[in-house]
C-alpha cells in the first residue's frame, strides 16, 4: 500500500485518503486478474455491443485483451447511485478495543466500502447519493457529481467511525425506511444497500416486500449483506456461559453456546437461504460480504455491475 502523505491526510481526511488507497489496490488487483487492461479510468471504456458502429473501438486494447471495447465519452457516463447504509446498533457488532481495514467491525467495514465506490464513481464522472438510516432516515443526499457534494459524503461517513456508545442504542426500521427511500430516490438509479438484514428475522415477508418496492420503482439494487461469519454465522465461541446482550434492545441472554450453537446456526443458514431465493425472484444482486475478508469483492461486484450497465 502506499506510504501516506501527512499533507494530503489534512487535506482529503484519513478516510478519503484510505479510500482512495483501496481503489488503487483494487486496480492494481485487476491487472493481474482476467479484466487485465483497463487503467484507474477504467470508466473509459464499455463492452462493445454486436450491430453498433466499430467507429470507437480500441483496437489497442483490444490487442492486450482479445476482447472488444468502446471508448466512452463523458456524456455516455451518467450513472445515478444512492448507497444506503444501515447505523443500527447491531451494525457496530463486533464489539472491538481498536478498529481498522483489517479489524473491522460491521458499520466500519460498510463505511470504507462505501466511500471506496463514491471514489470509483467519481473517477467515472457519475452522480453519487447517501442515505443513512437506524430506526429512522438519518441524513439523505440526492445524487450528485461535484467535489464539494462528494466531501459531504465523506465528511458524513466519518461521523460513524465512533467506538459503539452502549448507552446510545439504535433500533432499525428497515422496512419503512426502505419504503420511503424508493419513493425519495431518482428512478432507474443503481441502488447500493450495506446491511446486516438481521433485525427483522421475524417479519420477513414484509422486509422482501420492502426490496421488492425498490426494483418495482426500476432500481437496479446491490444487497451487501454483511456479517462477521466467524461470530455471526458459524457462532464460533468457546464452551463455556455467555451473557447475549440484544445491542438494540438491551435485552440479556445467559446461556451456554455449545448448548444453542446447532440451533442457531440452523435458524441463520435458513434464513440465508431465504434471503438468497427472494433476492433471485426480485433480480436484486445480494452479496454474501463476510467482513473479514477484505473488500475485492466489494469492489469487483460494482465493479461488473458498472460495467454491465449503459
Amino acid at each position: 500500500m502506499p506510504s501516506i502523505d501527512i499533507h494530503q491526510l489534512r487535506q482529503f481526511g484519513n478516510l478519503e485518503l484510505l479510500a482512495r488507497q483501496l481503489v488503487e489496490g483494487f486496480i492494481t488487483g485487476l491487472h493481474k486478474s482476467p479484466f487485465h487492461g483497463f487503467s484507474v479510468e477504467f470508466a473509459e471504456y464499455r463492452p462493445y455491443n454486436t450491430g453498433e458502429s466499430t467507429r470507437n473501438i480500441d483496437w489497442k486494447l483490444y490487442g492486450r485483451t482479445d476482447k472488444l471495447f468502446v471508448k466512452q465519452f463523458e456524456e455516455e457516463t451518467n450513472l445515478r447511485c444512492q448507497i444506503i447504509i444501515d447505523t443500527s446498533s447491531s451494525m457496530f457488532f463486533p464489539q472491538r478495543k481498536s478498529l481498522s481495514l483489517e479489524n473491522p467491525n460491521k458499520i466500519y467495514f460498510s463505511v470504507y466500502a462505501a466511500a471506496a465506490i463514491i471514489q470509483m464513481l467519481k473517477q467515472q464522472r457519475d452522480a453519487v447519493g447517501l442515505t443513512l438510516f437506524s430506526n429512522q432516515i438519518d441524513f439523505h443526499s440526492r445524487a450528485k457529481s461535484n467535489n464539494v457534494h462528494i466531501k459531504l459524503l465523506m465528511n458524513e461517513l466519518e461521523k460513524l467511525l465512533v467506538q459503539y456508545d452502549i448507552e446510545h442504542k439504535q433500533t432499525t426500521n428497515v422496512i419503512d425506511n426502505l419504503h420511503e427511500i424508493a419513493e425519495r430516490i431518482h428512478r432507474r438509479s443503481l441502488v447500493i444497500i450495506f446491511s446486516d438484514m438481521f433485525d427483522h428475522y421475524h417479519s420477513k415477508d414484509d422486509m422482501f416486500l420492502a426490496l421488492q418496492h425498490l426494483r418495482h420503482n426500476k432500481h437496479d439494487v446491490i444487497l451487501f449483506h454483511v456479517y462477521d461469519k466467524e461470530l455471526e454465522v458459524n457462532f464460533n465461541f468457546e464452551n463455556k456461559p455467555y451473557k447475549f446482550i440484544d445491542m438494540e434492545s438491551g435485552e440479556m441472554l445467559k446461556v451456554n453456546a455449545a448448548e444453542m450453537k446447532d440451533l442457531y446456526r440452523k435458524s441463520i443458514q435458513n434464513f440465508k437461504k431465504e434471503l438468497k431465493i427472494r433476492c433471485g425472484q426480485y433480480q436484486i444482486d445480494l452479496v454474501e460480504t463476510n467482513i473479514n475478508e477484505g473488500f475485492y469483492k466489494v469492489l469487483l461486484t460494482y465493479f461488473l455491475k458498472r460495467q454491465r450497465m449503459p
